[in-house]
C-alpha cells in the first residue's frame, strides 16, 4: 500500500462526507475509524477534512492541483472497496500534477 504515502504528493486535499446516523454511511464511519491515523502518520501535513452530516450521501473528495477536484460516491461499499476507490483518486492524481 504504498499509495498511501503518495496522498501527499498527488492530492492538495481529501475530504470524507458521510452522516454520523446512517446505516448506509456505516462502513464509511469504521474505514475512517480504522484508517485516518494511518493515513495521517503517513501524511502529517496533509488536510484529511471529515464532514458529517445528517442524511448525506458518503462520499470522498479528492482535490487535485489546479482545483480540479473529483469525489466518488461510497453507499453500499466495504471497507476493502473504500479503500480501492480512495487509491484510484490517489492513483488519478499523478498525472495531474503540475
Amino acid at each position: 500500500m504504498a499509495w498511501r504515502g503518495h496522498i501527499s504528493k498527488n492530492l492538495k486535499e481529501l475530504r470524507f462526507l458521510y452522516c454520523q446516523t446512517s446505516p448506509v454511511s456505516a462502513q464509511t464511519r469504521e474505514f475512517v475509524n480504522r484508517n485516518y491515523k494511518d493515513l495521517k502518520t503517513l501524511n502529517p501535513l496533509f488536510p484529511i477534512l471529515i464532514r458529517e452530516c445528517s442524511g448525506v450521501e458518503p462520499q470522498i473528495w479528492a482535490r487535485y492541483d489546479m482545483g480540479v477536484e473529483r469525489y466518488v460516491r461510497l453507499d453500499g461499499l466495504t471497507e476493502p472497496q473504500i479503500t480501492k476507490k480512495l487509491e484510484e483518486l490517489v492513483k488519478a492524481g499523478a498525472p495531474l500534477k503540475a
